[in-house]
């Protein structure tokens, strides 16, 4: 009985003090030691938040984690991704940064990194980051409308897990050009060519995402130029883009078949295709190298220039640096090649060059751009006959050309996907052989619409 007694008494006390505990303010709360404490983060909920766009609930969600698994790439990537949409883009880039370091080859990770870039407006940094992934071969030459359309098409396969993204473009616009004198066409005596003209453009670029960092590309673009002169040809060209990538690390590298339709004037037609290879490296977050190489065929079907039909081997190099924390960017490129298998009357030839563009932008919505050019073509055969005794040039000899090529423009994105173009461009071709020289200087206004 006494042992009874003396249960029923602890039983009452343990209630009575649990009962004390519970219903007493301030009161301490008994902990059971063996309760489980939370070791890794809900990362399946912190994906469906960013996907949902509740950016700021996933990044409360990782934030505590965020030193034990620093070493983990599928949580520093998505907690990157909950950064980057809670307005939080240098943390963002820092994270994806990590990211690519545990996991080089991860596309989701560089095309977030591009976005947070392009985020902090550090566009020229965002441009080299997408292009380790990216391959759209038609888009305009200003910096800014380059990254946007990128930081678009990275949003499609981010946030919408798109597999095909891509763009599109629309353009039209109006313009004059204007034929200079040459050492062929000295001003007295000559009717100099001077004709305004209205012109259109439309394209697209498209990307698919393989397994294993594949991807294959194709982009289209076509041009179109109407004179308002009936004695002169109407231009109207193609352009067409079939690859396939891989991003490697920071490296992204290249096979393509490409090719280019041009129409001539009388029915006759100039068609360019060829097989092409290119690799690009990321170097540093603002310097980007390339090499590339190329075998093309130009080929004049019918008519009376289809003995230029040549074959053309080219090799290519090239420098993109990034300055100006973003806001501006310029690259160097180098290029030689040969020409053989044509009827000619000059032969084969050999040729090299250089190119440079420079970007920057003005103000947040505008900016500008200017390109150069030069190449120089070395000719086979003597076919040339000068014989001015006076110059002490009397015989054959080979022919030599220089091409050059300035321009620019100021691009105004007025509007999203929008913009108004001003561009000019000033084309000088020298020669030894005067009847081969060319000189003009033609000025455009165009509105751009991409989507």
């Amino acid at each position: 009985m006494n042992v009874i007694l003396r249960c029923l008494a602890v039983a009452a006390l343990l209630s009575a003090t649990a009962r004390a505990q519970t219903e007493a303010p301030g009161a301490i709360r008994l902990v059971t030691l063996n309760a489980p404490l939370p070791q890794d983060p809900d990362l399946k909920r912190a994906e469906l938040f960013v996907l949902e766009q509740k950016y700021q609930e996933a990044y409360d969600l990782l934030a505590p984690f965020k030193d034990a698994k620093s070493n983990d790439p599928d949580f520093i990537y998505w907690f990157g991704r909950a950064a980057l949409g809670a307005k939080r883009a240098d943390e963002a880039q820092a994270l994806f940064e990590r990211s690519l370091e545990l996991r080089p080859d991860w596309v989701d990770a560089h095309l977030g990194l591009g976005r947070a870039y392009f985020a902090l407006g550090d566009y020229g940094s965002a441009k080299i980051e997408f292009e380790t992934v990216l391959r759209f071969d038609t888009l305009p030459p200003d910096l800014l409308t380059q990254v946007e359309i990128y930081d678009r098409a990275a949003a499609q396969y981010l946030d919408e897990e798109r597999r095909l993204i891509g763009f599109a473009y629309l353009v039209a616009g109006i313009g004059h050009y204007w034929e200079n004198p040459t050492a062929a066409t000295p001003e007295s005596g000559v009717d100099l060519r001077g004709d305004p003209f209205y012109q259109a453009r439309g394209g697209f670029g498209l990307n698919y995402e393989l397994p294993n960092s594949y991807a294959i590309d194709m982009n289209l673009d076509y041009r179109f130029r109407h004179y308002d002169n009936h004695e002169i040809r109407n231009e109207s060209d193609w352009r067409w883009f079939a690859e396939v990538s891989r991003t490697v690390g920071e490296s992204n590298l290249l096979l393509a078949l490409r090719g280019r339709v041009s129409y001539r004037g009388n029915g006759q037609y100039r068609n360019d295709y060829g097989i092409y290879g290119d690799w690009r490296f990321r170097a540093t977050s603002v310097n980007q190298f390339n090499v590339g190489a190329e075998v093309r065929r130009r080929r004049y079907p019918t008519g009376p220039l289809r003995d230029r039909s040549r074959t053309i081997g080219e090799l290519t190099l090239g420098w993109t640096r990034s300055f100006a924390v973003g806001r501006g960017s310029f690259s160097i490129n180098g290029s030689g090649g040969y020409e053989w298998a044509t009827s000619r009357p000059d032969g084969n030839s050999s040729f090299y060059g250089a190119f440079g563009s420079l970007n920057f932008l003005i103000a947040d919505r505008l900016d500008g751009f200017l390109a150069a050019s030069w190449q120089h073509d070395s000719f086979s055969d003597e076919n040339r006959f000068d014989s001015d005794p006076a110059e002490g040039r009397v015989g054959t000899f080979n022919r030599t050309d220089n091409i050059y090529e300035v321009g620019g423009g100021l691009v105004w994105r007025f509007a999203p996907g929008w913009s108004l173009r001003l561009e000019a461009l000033y084309d000088r071709d020298t020669s030894n052989a005067p009847t081969n020289e060319y000189n003009s200087t033609t000025l455009w206004i165009n509105v751009w619409k991409d989507f």
